[in-house]
């Protein structure tokens, strides 16, 4: 057993902030208690001021980050609806395919993984589709797609982002770029565990919104007269109490050390993450110019593995002799490479340098 916990440097769960871990332990109230729908109104005040917009429909979804991605689709998308997806790595995949179970007609547009998807290929994919939709920080590669071009050209079309990963981590406007739909989860920049998805909705979009989605649990028409009711609220679900707890925690961290500060802070360890990689052999796998600093993919060099073991056994060393859990890869990385995260209060200058003293233990050459 490891005496210690480890160093989350995967793409998944991080480390969670201090402040998020105490907030866990606060007595559980009911959820239509007065004080926990003022606490909830608070999550969204803060949520609006993460994600940049002044949205009234701002809330997060009981569920990680998947359900935000299934409500944002639902809610807006059935027969007889176009919606062009972006694909260049596995989460695009995964909007095609419940945009495809809604049944709307799926327009993909695909790049290599580790390249960003061309935004004048997506505005050219069909003359007149109901939603265009791009995640913009790809937890599978570690790429950054490009979201202002789409907004200021979408037409009538609605725009989506995933911003699983990149909210909190890297600059996201959603006001000031046009994106009408936003989604993310709790367990990236957020520095949260995972259970929560944070959801914006613009004005625009809501105009849009089905009468009858395709999920009764997702279902905005019912949530919103939850989320913002005023006087009684119309009980929908049980909320996850400590989980909203831990996300105004969370939240509250993030905005005070401020948005900018973040992102610095972010760059600043992806930075050097990056450049002790590349100095000790690793290939990294996302396209110079848009890679993301709080999640690096990288190919792992066979002549630096010991002899006899794979990329995988590394990462099991890592795990069981230093403590740092890092993510394996997909697609085109299974078995060859590395997805490493520095996000939250992972994101640190020490984690750093000690994955990078780990690696010079553990790597031959």
């Amino acid at each position: 057993m490891r005496q210690t916990d480890p160093v989350l440097m995967g793409p998944g769960p991080c480390n969670a902030y201090p402040e998020v871990m105490e907030a866990f332990a606060r007595p559980v109230m009911g959820h239509l208690d007065p004080s926990f729908l003022a606490l909830m109104d608070e999550v969204g005040d803060r949520l609006r001021q993460v994600f940049r917009t002044a949205n009234p429909l701002t809330f997060a979804v009981s569920g990680t980050g998947s359900a935000g991605m299934e409500a944002a689709l639902v809610n807006f998308v059935g027969e007889g609806d176009t919606v062009v997806i972006g694909v260049n790595g596995v989460f695009g995949g995964r909007m095609c395919d419940v945009a495809a179970r809604c049944g709307a007609e799926v327009v993909r547009v695909e790049a290599p993984w580790g390249t960003p998807i061309d935004p004048q290929q997506l505005l050219d994919a069909h003359p007149s589709p109901s939603m265009i939709a791009v995640v913009h920080a790809e937890t599978s590669t570690g790429v950054r797609n490009d979201l202002a071009e789409l907004g200021a050209a979408k037409g009538d079309a609605l725009l989506l982002a995933d911003c699983v990963t990149s909210l909190g981590g890297i600059d996201l406007r959603v006001d000031e770029w046009g994106v009408d739909i936003a989604y993310s989860g709790t367990q990236k920049c957020l520095g949260v565990p995972p259970g929560l998805a944070p959801l914006t909705v613009s004005e625009r979009a809501l105009g849009r919104l089905r009468d009858v989605p395709q999920s009764w649990y997702l279902d905005l028409n019912m949530i919103a007269r939850y989320v913002m009711g005023e006087g009684a609220r119309a009980y929908h679900h049980t909320a996850p109490i400590s989980m909203v707890y831990a996300l105004h925690a969370g939240l509250g961290v993030l905005l005070d050390e401020g948005l900018d500060a973040s992102f610095a802070r972010h760059s600043a360890c992806g930075g050097a993450l990056q450049d002790g990689l590349e100095a000790r052999g690793f290939e990294l796998f996302a396209q110079e110019g848009s890679r993301l600093p709080q999640l690096t993919s990288v190919w792992v060099p066979d002549d630096r593995l010991p002899a006899g073991a794979t990329e995988a056994d590394v990462r099991r060393t890592l795990l069981e002799e230093y403590g740092i859990e890092i993510g394996g890869g997909l697609g085109d990385l299974a078995g060859k490479g590395w997805r490493i995260g520095c996000m939250g209060h992972t994101a640190r200058r020490r984690n750093v340098a000690l994955l990078l003293a780990a690696l010079d233990d553990v790597l031959v050459g």
